[in-house]
């Protein structure tokens, strides 16, 4: 067993099965800057002591990507398992995109979908995150972000019944750069050859107690790595998107929330941002809405 603070992990995601086991998911502190070749779980009952690390997925000889195998999340729906997440590759393009894999049980093996990403080829998309909607129709949310969109692109498209492919074109959400308290990446010259460079990621959509949609990301802020609610008062992925003044947490990003089994909404992210020191945290969400306010 190991405790939650001896489990390294970047991005965590948590799912929790109808069996009352947690699971979660996440990149891989040792290759989320190169090579790539799989994801892990970890297994817990009280999200504090962890089973794991077991592969769920594992490349094989055909897949085309080769690296930046970045946050994965798992939902289940119509019955199976689908972990999304994001593949990069500097031999084929699109050089990050965003697949499905599926599975009949949350410990894998998971296998790819298709043979392509869902996202459309030449962009640069990472980030994406399944939610279904009332109406009972899936969306493919992600972001495009710098190099490609240096004003930081969140954006939508709804898919197909059987999460296969995008049905219309990539809707745009908002931009981090209009959102008041985002910063231009103070690196984005030296990394990307952009003299600004704004970015989103990791969205995950949510209700609050209130029943509002929400929406968690992640971008740059004081020279670290933060994360913000945004609210859609309509109801619809397509916003308008209402930004809070600040951050809710200032010193670590790409989080997601989820519902224990006393029914608590409790938020998940990593910290510090300092590869390979990752760690999950949990906080209760309730604890933290208010500082953005």
């Amino acid at each position: 067993m190991l405790k939650t603070k001896e489990v390294g992990v970047r991005d965590p995601f948590v799912f929790l099965d109808d069996d009352g086991t947690y699971y979660m998911y996440g990149t891989r502190p040792k290759t989320v800057w190169g090579h790539g070749d799989g994801f892990d779980v970890y297994r817990s009952l009280d999200l504090e002591n962890w089973e794991g690390p077991q592969e769920v997925f594992h490349k094989s000889s055909n897949f085309w990507a080769d690296r930046e195998y970045w946050a994965p999340e798992v939902s289940k729906y119509q019955g199976s398992y689908y972990l999304l997440a994001t593949f990069g590759s500097d031999a084929t393009e699109p050089v990050k995109g965003i697949q499905f894999l599926k599975s009949d049980t949350p410990v894998g093996p998971f296998s790819p979908l298709t043979s392509d990403p869902l996202t459309p080829r030449g962009w640069d998309c990472l980030d994406g995150t399944l939610y279904v909607d009332d109406a009972n129709q899936p969306w493919l949310i992600c972001s495009h972000s710098v190099p490609q969109e240096t004003r930081g692109e969140m954006c939508a498209c709804r898919l197909s019944s059987d999460l296969k492919h995008l049905e219309g074109s990539m809707y745009p959400l908002f931009y981090a750069k209009d959102v008041t308290w985002t910063q231009n990446l103070p690196f984005a010259q030296a990394e990307f050859g952009v003299p600004e460079g704004y970015f989103s990621d990791g969205p995950y959509l949510f209700k609050n107690t209130a029943q509002q949609l929400c929406m968690l990301w992640s971008s740059w802020y004081h020279g670290d790595y933060a994360m913000t609610v945004s609210v859609s008062p309509s109801g619809k992925i397509t916003g308008p998107w209402h930004h809070q003044v600040r951050p809710i947490v200032e010193h670590g990003g790409h989080g997601m929330v989820f519902r224990t089994k006393s029914n608590r909404l409790v938020l998940t992210y990593h910290s510090p941002n300092d590869t390979p020191n990752e760690r999950a945290v949990f906080q209760p969400l309730s604890r933290l809405m208010s500082k953005g306010e």
